[in-house]
């Protein structure tokens, strides 16, 4: 029989649980570090070519719908400012960072889980490689959905953004990259959202009802965040929110399933 943890134990196993997550988080952002220049190259900077993927695929779209797009003939000023001395080195540091948490995101969610499983019983404990399974496909699908929907539609709309001709677009180095991260790593994130809402709901904090009853503030919340993001046309709109949509309607039927569940026993 194992001896019971006692509260400081759980906390120096918690403690070493984050170390080894951390040295993985930091491994990997050296290594983005070292390759810097092809990260920014080929994938931060990716959206300020007019020929990436989504432009070109956009373009075609509404060409054959007999539509006019502006994703047609798009021109980016590619040259960004750099303002200070330190401004590239730390935020290519920084980035490498926050992408090395994403790309470590899977091993993060594998210590938790080790950490955590002690305390389920068999049958949970065995589900939890399917959480790590699954977590692993909503980051993967949430950062591709980010990269190749979210971010060029934002680099479209910013870029397009213009009160009066007096005022001439020419972004700071730092906070585009910003942007880019920022999103990458918010989306993501929200794609897990049908997992947080079953712990939520595992733990009493959220209903199905809940959820339910606050379905429409979801989508006109929903809507309002991709007329913001994107150009101004229906399609652009509809493209951003209908997965935010479905994972919300998702979480509904996972909370919905738990809650049966638990009731059962």
């Amino acid at each position: 029989m194992e001896k019971e943890m006692s509260f400081l134990d759980h906390l120096e196993e918690l403690r070493w649980h984050l170390v080894r997550s951390t040295i993985c988080i930091l491994i990997v952002a050296v290594i983005l570090f070292v390759f810097q220049k092809t990260v920014y190259n080929e994938f931060l900077l990716a959206h300020l070519n007019p020929n990436f993927l989504t432009y070109k695929w956009f373009c075609e779209v509404f060409t054959q719908l007999g539509m006019d797009s502006d994703f047609c003939n798009l021109t980016f000023n590619a040259k960004l400012q750099s303002l200070s001395p330190t401004n590239q080195l730390m935020n290519a540091m920084w980035s490498s960072f926050i992408l090395g948490f994403i790309i470590s995101f899977p091993y993060v969610i594998f210590e938790m889980m080790k950490f955590i499983t002690p305390g389920l019983t068999s049958s949970e404990q065995k589900k939890s490689r399917g959480f790590i399974i699954i977590s692993t496909l909503l980051l993967i699908l949430g950062l591709t959905f980010s990269f190749f929907v979210i971010v060029p539609m934002s680099v479209y709309f910013f870029y397009n953004y213009q009160i009066t001709e007096t005022i001439v677009n020419n972004f700071q180095f730092d906070s585009y990259i910003t942007l880019i991260t920022n999103t990458l790593l918010g989306i993501s994130l929200v794609f897990e959202l049908p997992l947080v809402v079953y712990f939520l709901t595992k733990f009493g904090l959220i209903t199905p009802d809940f959820l339910k009853k606050y379905r429409k503030h979801a989508l006109v919340l929903v809507l309002i965040v991709s007329a913001i993001i994107t150009p101004p046309d229906i399609a652009s709109q509809v493209i951003v929110a209908i997965p935010v949509l479905i994972l919300y309607e998702v979480s509904i039927i996972v909370s919905r399933f738990l809650v049966k569940k638990q009731n059962k026993v």
